[in-house]
């Protein structure tokens, strides 16, 4: 972690330090901490009340210590001398400690702003602003009875920020923020990225309803206006709490795109993979090659995309399932292409009332047709974790990981690959 960002976290804990006396939960908010695990849109339940503006500084903090192993089948590609389809040398050791600086403002009543910054990524070790946004949840500016109804059950969000397509994002580890994930790295087809956008939500009874139109590319750009198109995002579902030991959630999102100069739905996360090194040849570095272990189709142009995703949690057991279908293109490609992913994953959380401990499995696989390729290729993994919340704030996981790489031509360093072993992660979130 460089100086700067080490001057920043002093600061932001010094800020935090003086906020921790006091009330620090925000109106229509997520707890970055255990608090938040299995929360997903904002609810429309004002628990807190609106007293006057305030600042609330966060901030999360993951390290892994990685013990990995790793193997090929392909053929050798030698260039200058330098066989680039062999793998990397790798042994145990600790990956680079990640960290998230987060600040969040109270502006009005029901009105809140959003601030995520990298202070440090496997990516990027400079500090860098992930992005941010504006809620409302009441308007309080029109003073209007009209409004103040309307906005019972609905939600605004303006920002350049993560976008809600899906669960899965809910569930994902985002850098330092490792809290909400029960696994150490995400799914293989990895769906997120930040966009500049808004979004529209509707919640009454259990019911969710989502409308959104953003850019559709990680930055704003006015150049080539022949080459872009709005991304045009929606969600419908159901999320309700049936009784007390009983939680059921559906939904399902839609993503649509027709023409790009870079998408990035699945290959937004600028920050890197948990599995340092894992498929990579001789010459890779950690952050050059910083996507290590997952897969992205490369639909950089036109895009269409469906998820559905299940969510049930009985007592202590919770179930979540990822079923996603997606279809798009490169630039200069004359067709489109086809990728799948299914993903199951159950975990038990216990004892009762507190949860502290956690164990869990997940099957996640990918099938996807490769640019200049008839038959498509398959990624298979497979995970178990455990996990203890030592606080509301410190969490330690450990997780096995065996994945799999079927279908790749003998030219592609990915082909008969595999890589298997543990993961151990500490996690800090406040």
């Amino acid at each position: 972690m460089k100086p700067r960002n080490l001057y920043m976290l002093a600061a932001a804990l010094s800020f935090g330090g003086v906020a921790m006396g006091q009330q620090r939960d925000l109106q229509y908010w997520r707890p970055y901490d255990q608090r938040g695990v299995n929360v997903f849109e904002t609810s429309k339940q004002d628990t807190i009340g609106f007293t006057d503006q305030r600042v609330r500084i966060g901030g999360h903090f993951t390290q892994q210590f990685q013990g990995l192993r790793h193997s090929n089948q392909a053929e050798a590609n030698v260039v200058n001398g330098v066989n680039l389809n062999e793998l990397k040398r790798i042994g145990n050791g600790f990956n680079l400690a990640t960290a998230n600086l987060i600040i969040d403002a109270q502006l009005e009543d029901g009105i809140r702003v959003h601030l995520a910054t990298y202070l440090s990524s496997r990516h990027h070790q400079e500090t860098w602003v992930k992005g941010g946004y504006i809620q409302f949840d009441k308007l309080p500016f029109f003073k209007s009875a009209l409004a103040d109804k309307i906005m019972e059950n609905v939600t605004i969000r303006i920002g350049h920020m993560e976008i809600n397509y899906g669960d899965a994002h809910f569930r994902r580890s985002d850098n330092g923020n490792a809290v909400y994930n029960p696994f150490v790295e995400n799914l293989i087809l990895d769906a997120f990225t930040t966009e500049i956008g808004g979004e529209v939500y509707y919640q009454k009874n259990g019911f969710l309803a989502m409308g959104s139109i953003t850019g559709g590319e990680v930055k704003g750009d006015i150049t080539q206006p022949e080459k872009r198109s709005p991304a045009y995002i929606g969600k419908i579902g159901y999320d309700k709490q049936l009784n007390e030991k009983l939680r059921v959630r559906l939904t399902g999102s839609v993503y649509g795109k027709e023409k790009s100069v870079s998408n990035t739905l699945y290959s937004g996360d600028r920050t890197g993979s948990r599995y340092y090194l894992v498929m990579d040849n001789v010459n890779a570095t950690t952050s050059a090659q910083f996507t290590s272990g997952r897969f992205s189709p490369g639909y950089a142009d036109k895009l269409m995309a469906f998820v559905v995703n299940p969510f049930v949690k009985v007592g202590g057991l919770e179930v979540f399932g990822n079923l996603e279908f997606a279809s798009g293109r490169g630039h200069g490609e004359p067709a489109n292409r086809e990728t799948k992913q299914y993903s199951a994953e159950a975990i038990y959380r216990f004892p009762q009332g507190s949860e502290r401990f956690f164990i869990g499995g997940r099957y996640n696989t990918v099938e996807s047709n490769l640019k200049d390729m008839t038959a498509p290729i398959t990624i298979n993994r497979v995970q178990a974790s455990g996990g203890w919340f030592v606080t509301k704030n410190i969490l330690a996981k450990v997780e096995y990981v065996d994945q799999q790489y079927k279908g790749f031509l003998p030219s592609d360093i990915r082909h008969g690959g595999r890589f298997n072993g543990l993961m151990f992660e500490a996690v800090l979130g406040f």
